[in-house]
């Protein structure tokens, strides 16, 4: 692991929980400024011999969204620390047409936890299928790759309220107030 996301990780770790209820500060974003929507059609290159669209493209794809939106929230370069599971609810094909919807969920003092939804839609039938979900964790870092204080997060609706209540539960089992990426590692026998 580099240096730059092993101190963002541990940044991430140790700050996320600093934040308990969504933010009401002049700096704070609401979860639409930040909102990314991406589409593209898959191609060959994204499949297997059978036309089915391989996880590691979407991944990827997820990947781009998520860490599109956390940039135009802190509007700083950000890492990626950590992705949930992914659970492919639905194939992707190739010629599909692959839309990701991207939204904060949840800001720390440094790190943001992004939903990237991802749905494909048949483009000759019109069929649409929701293909899954994801939570990334993103922390911003200045030019010198330190973490960097991000805005607080406004969230407006009971859906946003309830997204930022999930995602504080999610964080809890990622590894817990106060645990880091050394600890972590160490406990893995890493260290």
């Amino acid at each position: 692991m580099s240096t730059t996301r092993n101190r963002a990780g541990q940044a991430a770790d140790q700050r996320m929980s600093e934040r308990t209820e969504p933010a009401a500060e002049s700096d704070a974003k609401t979860v639409d400024e930040s909102r990314t929507v991406m589409a593209m059609q898959m191609q060959p290159t994204d499949a297997n011999i059978w036309g089915n669209v391989h996880g590691g493209a979407i991944l990827r794809l997820a990947d781009e969204a998520g860490g599109a939106a956390a940039i135009r929230h802190s509007r700083m370069r950000c890492v990626t620390v950590a992705m949930d599971s992914m659970t492919f609810k639905q194939p992707v094909y190739i010629g599909d047409l692959l839309t990701l919807t991207a939204c904060l969920t949840h800001v720390g003092h440094t790190s943001m936890e992004v939903e990237v939804r991802i749905d494909a839609e048949n483009l000759r039938t019109g069929e649409k299928r929701h293909a899954g979900t994801s939570y990334l964790v993103y922390v911003a870092i200045d030019d010198a790759g330190r973490p960097t204080p991000v805005p607080g997060l406004i969230a407006r609706t009971d859906e946003e309220r309830e997204r930022w209540r999930a995602a504080a539960e999610r964080r809890t089992r990622r590894g817990g107030r106060g645990s880091t990426t050394e600890d972590t590692e160490e406990r893995r026998g890493r260290r």
